[in-house]
């Protein structure tokens, strides 16, 4: 018997399933699912980073004919085989986040292994950096301007008082 797990899904389903999570890994490079499901992808999205280092006509159209978006195929080519050249294998990872509330299923995100976190790096580091810059910028823009209105004034009471 074939090793795999059924994840409680007919063969059509569940090819279908893993067709668009691996799309979907590929393309966001980070989801959240259940821990069976992940490991399962895990196997999936190896084989597909594989075929991509590849790099040749067929593995493009083995690829195609996997990934359901052609923007995906073009991406897993053109940036994510590249920069796993040097890997040997192991281009994800599985993180536990532990049993969803409702009925329980054990949690899971999985991720590709050179994944970086954009949004909340830039959300809580860099953008107050760049906010505070900006109110600084700003505040600074505002007291020249003051300073500039104070001395105009000044040099016109000067002027006026001289003549």
């Amino acid at each position: 018997m074939p090793s795999g797990r059924k994840l409680g899904r007919r063969t059509d389903q569940r090819r279908a399933m893993l067709r668009g999570m691996v799309t979907l890994l590929l393309d966001k490079g980070r989801i959240e699912t259940t821990l069976f499901r992940a490991k399962e992808l895990q196997r999936v999205a190896d084989k597909m980073i594989t075929i991509g280092k590849k790099n040749t006509l067929a593995a493009k159209r083995a690829a195609m004919g996997y990934i359901t978006k052609e923007d995906v195929v073009k991406k897993l080519f053109d940036q994510i085989a590249p920069s796993f050249e040097e890997r040997k294998g192991g281009y994800t990872r599985v993180l536990k986040l532990g049993p969803r509330r409702g009925d329980g299923a054990e949690m899971a995100i999985i991720e590709l292994v050179n994944y970086e976190l954009k949004g909340k790096k830039d959300k809580a580091g860099s953008g107050k950096k760049e906010k505070e810059k900006e109110t600084k910028e700003v505040k600074d823009a505002k007291e020249t301007k003051e300073k500039e209105a104070k001395e105009e004034s000044g040099e016109v009471k000067k002027e006026t008082s001289a003549e």
